[in-house]
């Protein structure tokens, strides 16, 4: 009787740790099914810029402002004739800076109340569709110091229209990627991806084509025609 009572124990011993088991399964899987996988998604496109600017001035120098400005008076014709020729139409002449310098006393180490000259400077901006034009003018321009023109050149910049348009279509894309990304995660477990449950945008990075350089703030050059987009989601997924 002892015999039949301790196989009874043990069969109800075995019966409630089975009942236990299936429940804490039961259990871990709806907990799981409540939490969400967050995954981190990316897209990139290199593009061509469609648009370039260039921006440079013209200096001159005599001891008076009418002798300086009549130099920058001869001068201005032969750069606009330049640009002309290589087919620049948009060329932007601003308004001129100018200021007097005063001779300098080695002996006190101060300046006097001399004048020594009296500096001109013109600002030109041009830009083209023609991003091409736009970067073998910055690198011939120098080319009329051998005109007795002096000139200061700075970086062309180059700009991409459609930049609104292609950010729309590369958050889709790096959506698509984080869902690829947290679908791969779960395989493993046997769970599927649900639902989004948030979607958080992160900052938009152009940079050069070969560049991995990020920033917290973003990244947004325009020193090169080719450029690289690169846009990054953050993306919670509820788990089946």
């Amino acid at each position: 009787m002892f015999d039949k009572l301790e196989k009874y124990q043990l069969v109800l011993l075995a019966l409630i740790l089975a009942l236990g088991l299936i429940f804490a399964t039961k259990s871990a899987v709806n907990s799981l099914s409540r939490e969400g996988i967050s995954v981190t998604g990316s897209a990139y496109e290199i593009v061509k810029s469609d648009s370039g600017r260039l921006s440079f001035t013209v200096n001159t120098q005599a001891l008076t402002k009418a002798e300086a400005y009549q130099i920058l008076r001869t001068q201005m014709p032969v750069v606009t004739k330049y640009l002309q020729e290589k087919g620049i139409e948009n060329i932007d002449i601003k308004n001129y800076n100018g200021y007097y310098t005063y001779k300098y006393n080695r002996a006190t180490g101060n300046y006097t109340n001399e004048v020594d000259n009296y500096k001109l400077s013109q600002p030109v901006e041009i830009s083209s569709n023609d991003v091409n034009k736009i970067k073998e003018i910055s690198l011939d321009i120098q080319n009329l110091l051998d005109k007795g023109i002096d000139i200061n050149v700075n970086q062309a910049s180059y700009f991409y229209s459609k930049l609104g348009d292609l950010k729309v279509k590369l958050l889709e894309d790096a959506t698509t990627d984080a869902k690829q990304r947290a679908s791969a995660m779960l395989k493993a477990t046997r769970n599927r991806v649900g639902k989004i449950q948030s979607v958080q945008m992160g900052v938009f990075q152009i940079t050069e084509p070969d560049s991995t350089s990020v920033s917290d703030m973003g990244i947004n050059d325009t020193s090169t025609i080719d450029k690289k987009v690169t846009a990054v989601a953050n993306v919670v997924f509820k788990i089946k």
